[in-house]
C-alpha cells in the first residue's frame, strides 16, 4: 500500500501528527521490513522541517494492518508519556465503524468479556468468566445503519486488547465483513476488513485543549453507501 504523508494527514502541531491510516498499511515495521507508517513519517518530518537528524516520532497506539482510520502518533517524547498515560487511564475515547453481515443479538449493547491471546495464531479468543492468563475486555456498540445486505455498528472501545473488535464481534455472531481470521466467510478484495477508527478524542498533552479527530471513510463502495 503506497504511502501519501501529505494526503493521509488529519492534523499536526508541536507536539502531535494524526494520520488516516488506509488499510493494509502497517503503522510499525515488522520482522519482514515491510515499510510502515513511523517510518514514512519519520522521512516526511525530517525533510519539511529540514532536521539534521533524525525526526522523533512515537507511536502512542497501533491498528492492526487490515484496519483503517485514525491514528496517533507523538512528535515530541514529553506528548508520548503523557499520551501513553492517557491510554492507560482509558481517558482517550477511540471509536470504530465495522461493517457487519449478521444483525447483532440487540441493536445496542455493551460486551464484558475476557480475552486471551495466542502469539502463535497471532489472534484472540473471548470467554465469558476469566481463565488463565485473560484479561477483561470492555467494548459497547450501537447499530447505526443497515442495508440489505450489511449492518453498520459504531463501536467505542473501553478496554484496547488485542484484536478485541474483531473477536468480541466474532465471539457474539457478527464477524467483520473481509475478517477470514475471525470467521467471515470471505475476503475483501483488498485484503482488508470493513474496520475503520472513525474518531478520537481526547485532551491535548501540552495545550490541555480537547482534541476531537474524524477520518474519512476508505474509498471503496460499501463504506460509500455507508
Amino acid at each position: 500500500m503506497p504511502f501519501d504523508i501529505p494526503a493521509q494527514l488529519l492534523y499536526e502541531d508541536n507536539h502531535l501528527i494524526i494520520l488516516n491510516k488506509k488499510p493494509g498499511q502497517l503503522v510499525q515495521p515488522d520482522p519482514a521490513g515491510d515499510e510502515a507508517l513511523e517510518t514514512e513519517l519519520k522521512s516526511y518530518l525530517k525533510h519539511k522541517y529540514h532536521k539534521p537528524g533524525e525526526a522523533f516520532v512515537g507511536v502512542v497506539h497501533r491498528l492492526d494492518r487490515p484496519v483503517s482510520g485514525v491514528v496517533v502518533f507523538a512528535k515530541t517524547s514529553k506528548a508520548l508519556v503523557r499520551l501513553n498515560e492517557m491510554l492507560k487511564a482509558h481517558t482517550m475515547n477511540k471509536t470504530y465503524w465495522a461493517i457487519v453481515k449478521q444483525r447483532p443479538p440487540q441493536d445496542e449493547a455493551l460486551l464484558s468479556q475476557y480475552i486471551v491471546r495466542d502469539s502463535r495464531q497471532n489472534k484472540s479468543f473471548v470467554h465469558d468468566s476469566p481463565v488463565k492468563d485473560s484479561l477483561a475486555a470492555e467494548l459497547s456498540y450501537k447499530v447505526i445503519a443497515s442495508s440489505e445486505n450489511y449492518f453498520l455498528l459504531e463501536v467505542n472501545l473501553i478496554t484496547g486488547r488485542h484484536h478485541q473488535i474483531r473477536a468480541q464481534l466474532s465471539a457474539m455472531g457478527c464477524p467483520i465483513k473481509g475478517d477470514l481470521k475471525y470467521g467471515y466467510p470471505r475476503s475483501n478484495k483488498d485484503g482488508s476488513i470493513c474496520l475503520h477508527a472513525r474518531k478520537a478524542e481526547f485532551i491535548h498533552p501540552v495545550s490541555k485543549e480537547k482534541i476531537s479527530i474524524t477520518a474519512p471513510v476508505p474509498d471503496s463502495d460499501i463504506w460509500k453507501f455507508f
